[in-house]
């Protein structure tokens, strides 16, 4: 295996010292420019790159991104949101020329573990998190290390400034809709997460998921739908509570009780989707509209309707929660909400170079979801 070029190898080829090379490479004072161009040039022939690991024990930046998943790995495979949020992220790290350290473990407590050894090993200058949860132990503990941090899709934080999208336009607060008021408290924050001071908890990447979840129940009311359930994720998760939260309170507003409009959770996969959806349209009084809270989740109940003869949407509504292109390719194509998932990756990786860069903790709002019918979704037959 090729030995990696060092200073030292550089100073010998430049007919200099090794401090010299060290101020050329790192545009200090005590060499002339002449010398610092003709370093700077045999360390890019010898294709030096300065040690990450080395830079970051000395105080510098590591020049690293952390991203930690906790989601059930076989819940992972067959998802391609994450896919389209880690490329926004890259795209916006990559051309800073910073990497994104990726991992993925079970659960959130071996998650902080990872945040607690990258912090103490100064593997990473700040962190991007994911899957807010409802008693989430995340930003108490991120605040504690001092490791700057964005959340992706929490709770807002009490006072930060929220005018700093540049994607956003998706204000719901003058909606009349019943249950679209989402000016009140979050019920996906958790007590440690208020605990933590405003001036220190992370940036939050803010999703308007009452506000899409009303879309889609508007659309299927509009259609005549009155018995809807919806399949939702994993209910530890903050954007899960928001959902529920916000489909409860819109049903209360139609006048619509729990035996006709409620939340069925699921873990996400495949599987579980499947097997929700044959428990729920096995009921005496099934739902004509189903609501999944991920596309593949939304594929398999289509195949567990198909499998029981029941037609789509002639007898059964569905609707996916994130466009993608098994959507758009099956029979029928799956009425879907359609959002640039990479543009919201794009946007927590802007906000927490701005955080690295010496900005306060803040909310940015990303866009709100469009709802995009498509031909799974129809009134229900006047017989139900």
């Amino acid at each position: 295996m090729a030995r990696r070029p060092t200073i030292k190898d550089i100073a010998r080829r430049s007919g200099v010292s090794e401090s010299a090379v060290s101020f050329a490479l790192n545009d200090r004072p005590g060499v002339s420019e002449d010398t610092r161009a003709r370093v700077r040039r045999i360390a890019e022939e010898l294709g030096w790159q300065p040690n990450s690991a080395a830079r970051a024990l000395s105080g510098e930046r590591s020049g690293a991104v952390g991203l930690v998943l906790a989601r059930p790995a076989h819940t992972l495979g067959v998802e391609s949101f994450f896919l389209r949020l880690v490329s926004g992220v890259q795209e916006v790290l990559s051309a800073g020329r910073i990497a994104l350290l990726f991992q993925v473990v079970e659960d959130v407590d071996a998650e902080c573990a990872v945040y607690r050894r990258w912090w103490a090993e100064r593997r990473v200058d700040g962190v991007i998190v994911v899957d807010p949860r409802i008693d989430d132990p995340r930003p108490e503990l991120l605040a504690g290390l001092g490791l700057p941090a964005v959340m992706v899709g929490g709770p807002d934080v009490p006072g930060s400034d929220t005018t700093g999208s540049d994607i956003s336009g998706s204000d719901t607060t003058g909606s009349d809709v019943p249950g679209s008021d989402t000016t009140g408290s979050d019920p996906s924050e958790s007590t440690a997460a208020r605990a933590v001071p405003p001036s220190r908890r992370p940036s939050t990447i803010r999703a308007d998921d009452a506000g899409a979840m009303i879309q889609v129940l508007e659309h299927l009311h509009g259609l005549g739908h009155r018995r809807i359930t919806h399949l939702a994720g994993l209910p530890c998760l903050a954007h899960t509570a928001r959902r529920t939260a916000s489909l409860r309170t819109w049903s209360e507003g139609r006048g619509l009780g729990p035996d006709r409009v409620r939340s069925v959770v699921t873990d996400y996969s495949d599987a579980e989707g499947a097997a929700a959806t044959r428990r729920v349209l096995a009921e005496p009084e099934p739902p004509t509209a189903l609501v999944y809270d991920n596309d593949v989740m939304a594929l398999a109940g289509l195949a567990v309707a198909t499998e029981l003869g029941i037609a789509v949407p002639g007898r059964l509504s569905i609707v996916a929660w994130d466009d993608s292109a098994l959507c758009r390719v099956t029979h029928p194509r799956l009425t879907a909400l359609v959002r640039d998932t990479a543009a919201f990756g794009r946007l927590a990786a802007e906000e927490l170079l701005a955080v690295l860069a010496g900005g306060v903790p803040r909310t940015r709002q990303s866009e709100l979801p469009r709802l995009e019918p498509r031909e799974s979704t129809a009134p229900p037959p006047a017989a139900y």
